[in-house]
């Protein structure tokens, strides 16, 4: 493969690296980076990760997560390791927009720029791309890279492992979605390099806290809306939700996931007001594309069995707007 050819030449000697992913970041972003920045320094070269924003809570006991920057919180740091940068990692995105600002300072530099990503329709700013949308993440990506473009399984130790496995774990939901014996080989071979999944999945799963439970409960309680002739569920929080919880980055994880586990519910649907935007998040089952309507209606994309886009409607607004393409979708929702 020529694109890894030239990246394994860019990589003999010691560069100044950026490794960025997108806002809002998950379990896979910050996986595959702390992945890919622990494999890079072992190969003597100096890494810096830069994430548009923070980070769930949930995620804070990664090894190195402390040592990430972030533009929300640092934007001078950022835009200094951006000017000083050899080469730049862009991981888990397909599109400079999903950086935000930072991705205005990635787009001005000449230096060569590297996708590892498993989204549908990437854009073409990157020099090199190693990408492929039948992949359950871009952790499983990182171990692809490692183990099988360059031959350096060995060097992929506990650290690097946990954080492997981390991303397959979220972007999987433990296994739920995107699975294949390809993945599950994978991660065979992590567990025989002693990684301790029960470790992680406790970790990664059983570290919610009661605010974030009551929260589920008014959720399923109060703001879930089923429309079993499109087998279709709505849940939605307002920003006085967002008030009267005192709802942070990551409360809100997994709640669109629970729409799924209702007995011949093919979508699941989770809209949150936020101070300028109505976000999206959409979930489904089997053969149905949620992608195709993130993009056609909601300015965003991702995978067929998990997207996300926006609005600038009101919150009813965007409700309402769902509720009216529901018909157009109605065939292949019933028949998925």
């Amino acid at each position: 493969m020529e694109e890894i050819t030239l990246l394994k030449t860019l990589l003999e000697s010691p560069k100044k690296i950026v490794i960025t992913s997108h806002r809002n970041p998950d379990g896979d972003a910050v996986g595959s980076s702390l992945a890919l920045a622990g494999w890079l320094r072992l190969k003597g070269h100096q890494c810096d990760i830069l994430l548009p924003s923070e980070f769930p809570d949930f995620l804070s006991w990664m090894t190195g997560a402390d040592e990430v920057f972030v533009h929300d919180l640092d934007a001078k740091s950022c835009i200094e390791k951006v000017e000083n940068a050899e080469i730049i990692f862009c991981l888990d995105f397909n599109a400079l927009e999903r950086i935000d600002r930072l991705g205005e300072e990635v787009k001005k530099t000449s230096v060569t720029k590297v996708m590892i990503d498993h989204h549908l329709n990437p854009s073409d700013f990157a020099q090199i791309n190693y990408c492929d949308t039948t992949a359950s993440s871009t952790c499983e990506l990182i171990f692809r890279l490692i183990d099988q473009e360059f031959g350096e399984r060995e060097m992929i130790n506990q650290v690097i492992g946990e954080s492997i496995l981390t991303g397959i774990l979220t972007d999987t939901g433990s296994f739920k979605y995107a699975t294949s014996s390809r993945l599950l080989r994978i991660v065979a071979d992590l567990l025989d390099l002693g990684i301790d999944d029960s470790k992680l999945q406790d970790l990664i799963f059983n570290a919610q806290s009661v605010k974030h439970l009551r929260l589920l409960g008014h959720c399923l309680k109060n703001r879930m809306e089923v429309f079993p002739e499109y087998k279709t569920g709505i849940i939605y929080l307002s920003k006085k939700d967002y008030e009267e919880f005192e709802i942070q980055r990551g409360d809100t994880e997994g709640i669109v996931n629970f729409m799924l586990k209702v007995k011949d519910i093919t979508m699941a649907v989770f809209v949150t007001e936020q101070p300028t935007i109505v976000k999206l998040s959409m979930r489904s089952k089997r053969s149905f594309s949620v992608e195709e309507i993130c993009k056609k209606y909601f300015k965003g994309g991702g995978h067929k069995n998990a997207s996300g886009g926006y609005s600038y409607q009101s919150l009813n607004g965007t409700i309402n707007k769902i509720k009216e393409i529901l018909p157009e979708f109605k065939e292949k929702l019933l028949s998925a």
